[in-house]
């Protein structure tokens, strides 16, 4: 029944982009199949193989290093504040977490590395290999293919930056493609933040975001194709010159890196700040009126119900369809990173651990209004004369984005068990799976409100598994701290 619900949801997904989209009588079914069939191999390849397995296991201990070494830099400036040791007993576990202190600045960190290594000319070739990869395999243009590589590295404005010159001899299908693939992918600035958000509840998390971010090029061109299929001459193929970084040393680069990073994480902050705030002030106010089915009306339960069909599609059960479609809700009327945080503060009872790497699939990506205002702004800027086009395809794109998210959900899910690359863990390259009817006994005291996957290495040894009729996962699950499900208290 689940492979059924599965294969359907990628139908109903697809159907819903046509639905949606315009010139529907010049979509190709041809190319809609390859890029369908793209989709899934570059799916089974991510996830399937060994050695690609073994490599995001790399990928996972290489984000846990940025994530650790953003920790030094703000234990160092602000004290315990920023992760360092404690200068009293911590009763309860968790409470010594600050989001702005501790998380947030790894956006500094990233936006240093990356700038650094578009410097270094080392992400250039990888960006265009992928470039060309996609150009040979869905027979899109080279400059799409490579905006749409770029995303998988860099956000929705900054992956444009490279085909600048050519934004004005875009086809209105190519214009379309390249917003979509903004809206399909999150910066590889942010990825290490919603990775360390997530990593207490979601093992190898950082994999799973770098998988989501990969399979977005691929699942966006699918879309978007079907949306605003090509009804012109393909304009834009051949080799493109490396963007110019206007760095004029290794030094200038970390310096400029620095400052972009800065102004991204002020701008997340108050972005948190007022959209949480906003929020509130929402549910304040639906709080006002009766109460529907014995609960009081919140912005949360509206938006859940309105996405619940779409997450149903993604293969959630219905009951745990409603929370996760708050979820989506949020992510698109405000944006993914309140949507991750509200995840991470769920409750064990709300969502499965399946459900919980379901949405971190589908929830990955930066089709909310916010950022359409960005992109917009930084689209017209670059292509002036392209204004009012980029203007009439911005609401189409947030759809767009949105079912690229919901169809590479589909496209990497496997079934029921959770399998992920485990060599962040210490194991092989593997699916990790605790057996069955066991569970994890912490021997000592104070571990014991630890999840299994968040306990460091020497800790490990202090753990036994014993028999256990339940499951083991839910199991683990009950061992985190407990969670609301709400954000309007």
């Amino acid at each position: 029944m689940l492979q059924l619900q599965s294969a359907f949801g990628v139908l109903a997904l697809l159907a819903l982009a046509w639905a949606f989209g315009e010139n529907r009588g010049a979509v190709s079914l041809r190319q809609a199949a390859i890029g369908l069939a793209v989709t899934f191999v570059t799916a089974v390849a991510l996830i399937k193989l060994p050695f690609v397995a073994h490599a995001f296991g790399v990928i996972n201990d290489a984000v846990g290093a940025i994530s650790a070494a953003s920790r030094a830099g703000t234990a160092f400036v602000f004290g315990y504040l920023g992760g360092g040791a404690l200068p009293f007993d911590l009763k309860a576990p968790g409470a010594d977490f600050i989001l702005a202190f501790q998380a947030l600045p790894v956006v500094l960190v990233m936006s240093v590395l990356t700038t650094l290594l578009f410097y270094w000319r080392i992400l250039p070739p990888v960006v265009r290999g992928m470039a060309w990869l996609l150009e040979r395999t869905l027979g899109v243009g080279g400059a799409v293919g490579l905006s749409t590589a770029a995303n998988i590295f860099l956000g929705m404005v900054e992956a444009p930056l490279f085909i600048r010159p050519y934004l004005a001899q875009l086809t209105r299908s190519e214009l379309f493609l390249v917003m979509t693939g903004g809206m399909a992918g999150i910066a590889g600035t942010v990825l290490v933040l919603y990775a360390t958000l997530l990593a207490p509840l979601i093992p190898d998390a950082a994999a799973h975001f770098v998988i989501a971010s990969v399979l977005g090029a691929p699942a966006a061109i699918l879309v978007s194709l079907i949306m605003v299929p090509e009804t012109e001459g393909k304009r834009t193929g051949g080799a493109l010159d490396d963007p110019d970084m206007h760095a004029a040393s290794t030094m200038d680069a970390i310096v400029k890196g620095t400052v972009a990073g800065l102004e991204l994480l002020l701008n997340i902050v108050a972005m948190l700040i007022v959209l949480v705030a906003l929020v509130y002030l929402a549910n304040a106010i639906l709080g006002l009126l009766p109460d529907v089915g014995g609960a009081g009306i919140s912005l949360q339960r509206m938006l859940g119900y309105a996405m619940a069909p779409v997450c149903w599609l993604m293969g959630l059960s219905w009951p745990q369809a409603i929370t996760a479609g708050s979820l989506m809700g949020v992510k698109t009327v405000l944006n993914e990173l309140i949507a991750y945080v509200d995840l991470s503060r769920l409750g064990s009872d709300a969502l499965d651990p399946r459900s919980r790497l379901i949405m971190l699939y589908a929830m990955c990506g930066f089709a909310n209004f916010g950022s359409l205002g960005i992109m917009i702004g930084g689209l017209g800027t670059m292509a002036p004369d392209r204004r009012d086009e980029i203007n009439s395809l911005g609401l189409k794109s947030i759809v767009s984005g949105t079912l690229t998210t919901c169809l590479m959900e589909r496209a990497a899910w496997r079934g029921p068990g959770i399998h992920t690359p485990c060599r962040g863990y210490g194991f092989r390259a593997q699916p990790c799976r605790l057996p069955r009817n066991a569970k994890l006994e912490f021997l000592h005291p104070q571990h014991r409100h630890h999840a299994f996957h968040h306990i460091h290495r020497p800790f490990r040894r202090q753990m036994r598994v014993i028999p256990h009729q339940g499951n083991a996962a839910v199991d683990r699950e009950r061992a985190l701290p407990r969670r609301t499900d709400r954000i309007d208290h």
